[in-house]
């Protein structure tokens, strides 16, 4: 192939480049300009697309907040195996070398000796002269405790099978005092774990309805502008011009329809966190985590908010014109 012939295909090449980087920025430019075109659609569909990806928002941020609190409760929670007073130290190193090997449900183990245990019990009521003089006259020695980090507190069913299948602890266990798998605290955790499965289903069914209506009226709202435009649009397709080409300015439209309504929905999202954030502080719940994570991360979450309501867009937008840019 000569050289004219290279230089021919190159430059036709560059032309065909340059042919089709003008009709994008054309379609773009009319797409925006059909986002003005109708003030009542515009605001309809947008607003509800606000209004879902508000709720995607929140719905995520109430799961983080829940589950960093279960996990904050669950960082301070210890459960406790008790042994008798005079449990030898060679036994006590042999039980807790088996509660270590444990490692789907133990995450660290410490063995606090009766006389610890004497002695922390009295620095903790150091101001009460007469709980005091009671343990300094109290015959009854403390038990020995294995304090036990777990690895999920809802999930006991290993160690409840060491307690009750480990000849040593069987030998040593004090039966005056019942292993404490976390007690009323772990009742708190499981009510916490079950709110946090009822959020998620609430949050996901709430989710869906709003995209699903947010794409219908999004679908309407392109419907009615390519039902307003037929006469422009029949005469776009006499004269020749590509589908896509049609199609490109509704579905920019759409993209800026999601695009206002992820900026919005974003920014309503982290003010309400940020004005709710001291009441449910004061209810126990854990926000500062999920706060520091919005406000630092605040452009990956936006670009995660503007990829939504743009998927949402041109799944819509591409449903309409497929149907109606047949006829």
């Amino acid at each position: 192939m000569s050289k004219r012939k290279l230089d021919a295909k190159a430059f036709a090449h560059q032309k065909r480049k340059r042919r089709q980087w003008i009709t994008f920025l054309r379609m773009c430019r009319y797409g925006v300009n059909n986002f003005s075109r109708n003030a009542w659609l515009t605001i309809a569909a947008t607003a509800v697309m606000t209004i879902t990806l508000l709720v995607v928002f929140m719905t995520l941020s109430a799961r983080n907040v829940l589950l960093d609190t279960v996990t904050e409760i669950r960082d301070k929670v210890d459960m406790s195996i008790y042994v008798k007073t005079d449990t030898s130290k060679e036994d006590a190193d042999k039980i807790k070398a088996g509660l270590e090997k444990l490692t789907k449900s133990v995450r660290s183990v410490t063995y606090v000796t009766p006389e610890e245990g004497r002695a922390d019990f009295a620095q903790q009521n150091k101001s009460e002269a007469g709980t005091l003089n009671a343990l300094n006259e109290a015959t009854n020695e403390f038990p020995g405790i294995f304090k036990i980090s777990p690895v999920d507190i809802n999930n006991t069913a290993e160690l409840r099978k060491f307690v009750d299948t480990d000849p040593t602890l069987k030998k040593q266990i004090d039966p005056s005092h019942d292993p404490s798998f976390a007690g009323d605290r772990r009742s708190a955790i499981e009510n916490i774990g079950r709110g946090i499965g009822f959020a998620e289903k609430a949050g996901l069914v709430a989710s869906v309805v709003f995209i699903a209506i947010s794409s219908l009226i999004v679908f309407n709202t392109i419907r009615m502008a390519i039902f307003n435009r037929k006469d422009e649009i029949q005469m776009m397709k006499l004269i020749g011009a590509d589908r896509s080409f049609i199609r490109g300015p509704f579905v920019v439209e759409a993209v800026v329809y999601g695009f206002i309504a992820a900026i919005i929905a974003t920014g309503m999202g982290i003010a309400i966190l940020y004005a709710s954030s001291e009441k449910l502080t004061s209810y126990g719940l854990v926000v500062q985590g999920t706060l520091d994570f919005a406000t630092v991360y605040i452009s990956l979450v936006l670009l995660g908010m503007i990829a939504l309501g743009g998927v949402i867009g041109i799944i819509s937008s591409l449903l309409a014109t497929r149907r109606y840019l047949k006829i």
